[in-house]
C-alpha cells in the first residue's frame, strides 16, 4: 500500500485547506484511516480518524468543530477538510492506514504512512 498526501500550502489564519490522501492497492476500504501532524520540534500528534465505512469519526480536541475527515472508498481517497485555520495548526500532515477497521488515535495502530504535506498558517 502506498499513500500519497497532497493539498498542503500557505494559508492565512481563518482560511481553509482540503488535504487529500490517495491510496494504492485494493485494501483501502477494509481499514480505518487517520491523519496526524508534526510541528517543528514537537512530537507527531493525532488529528482525526475515520472507520472503514465512514460511519465513525474521531477528532483531537484541538481540531474538533474545525476539521472533518471524509473518505471516498470508490476513489481510494481520504480527505482532511480544514476550516478556521490557526497558526498553531502549522505542521506537516501525514495520512495513515490503520491496522483495524475502526478509528484509532495511537500511531502504532497504523501500518502504512504517507510522505506528509506541509501546511503553513500565517497570522
Amino acid at each position: 500500500v502506498q499513500l500519497q498526501a497532497s493539498g498542503g500550502g500557505l494559508v492565512q489564519a481563518g482560511g481553509s485547506l482540503r488535504l487529500s490522501c490517495a491510496a494504492s492497492g485494493r485494501t483501502f476500504g477494509s481499514y480505518g484511516m487517520g491523519w496526524f501532524r508534526q510541528a517543528p520540534r514537537k512530537e507527531r500528534e493525532f488529528v482525526a480518524s475515520i472507520s472503514r465505512s465512514g460511519d465513525t469519526t474521531d477528532y483531537a480536541d484541538s481540531v474538533q468543530g474545525r476539521f472533518t475527515i471524509p473518505r471516498d472508498n470508490a476513489k481510494n481517497t481520504v480527505y482532511l477538510q480544514t476550516h478556521s485555520l490557526k497558526p498553531e495548526d502549522t505542521a506537516v500532515y501525514y495520512c495513515a492506514q490503520s491496522r483495524t477497521t475502526g478509528t484509532a488515535r495511537v500511531p502504532n495502530q497504523y501500518t502504512y504512512w504517507g510522505q506528509g504535506t506541509l501546511v503553513t498558517v500565517s497570522s
